[in-house]
């Protein structure tokens, strides 16, 4: 296992990618925020992970995807027989993820899941849908991690950490959004809007002509997945720590 940082720009910011661990059938990296996993035919100009890794590792064959915005642990197979393994790992369900979410509106609830069926590309804007009729059955555990009250204007905050038990796109998203708590700066499943600080606390006394986002993109992180290695079997825990504005949004959060 090694780390190594490979750089990529965008309009915003300069960041890299994290490599978490290596070997001779898959590399699982730590993907930062505006960088897609695969290519995308919405988005045919976006920074691809993929190309950027294709240097040290070749060409690495994808078992599952996060999306655009959001950060954290990816995994790619090597070869075929990982490939191979790893599908049917994650098809299955056989693969524990976890994500970090932070939400509008304060959870009543300490834990609760959701089970609203899903259909992708169920609108005019590519969104997945709750479709009783015709969705996919879906399953998301939901643990309230921390809660934040003292906000002006709005009612709360949460950290929450969701456990997909299926697969589906953008199922966390869908259903804390069912839910009555979609994640901050989420442009499909909330308002889209940046989040400042000078709206959520009492008395700020800045600049409102310098502020600049506490977050600025959909706020959910994949934190970590448990899986077995393809060809060893052996169990794996890969983790990538929150990203800078998720920490940065979750200490002011903690001051209000």
């Amino acid at each position: 296992m090694y780390l190594r940082n490979y750089p990529y720009y965008d309009d915003f910011m300069q960041t890299s990618i994290s490599v978490l661990y290596s070997d001779e059938d898959i590399v699982v990296v730590d993907k930062p925020v505006g960088l897609l996993a695969v290519p995308d035919r919405y988005d045919p100009d976006a920074p691809v992970a993929t190309n950027l890794l294709k240097t040290d590792f070749g060409k690495l064959l994808v078992v599952h995807r996060i999306d655009k915005d959001t950060s954290g642990v990816l995994v790619y197979a090597r070869n075929a027989d990982s490939h191979r393994e790893l599908n049917g790992a994650f098809g299955t369900g056989a693969v524990k993820k976890v994500y970090r979410a932070l939400v509008r509106n304060l959870p009543s609830w300490e834990e609760t899941e959701c089970e609203l069926p899903l259909r992708m590309d169920g609108d005019r804007q590519h969104r997945t849908v709750i479709d009783a009729a015709e969705g996919k059955a879906s399953r998301t555990v939901f643990k309230l991690l921390e809660a934040y009250k003292g906000m002006v204007g709005a009612a709360g905050a949460g950290l929450v950490e969701a456990r997909p038990e299926t697969g589906r796109t953008h199922q966390i998203r869908v259903h804390l959004s069912a839910l009555g708590h979609p994640c901050y700066c989420d442009p499909l499943y909330g308002d889209g809007q940046p989040l400042l600080l000078s709206r959520v606390k009492r008395g700020w006394r800045g600049d409102p002509f310098k502020e600049r986002p506490l977050m600025s993109r959909t706020a959910l992180h994949a934190f970590s997945a448990d899986f077995a290695h393809p060809r060893t079997g052996a169990p794996l825990h890969m983790e990538a720590p929150l990203p800078k504005d998720m920490r940065a949004t979750i200490t002011q959060f903690g001051k209000l």
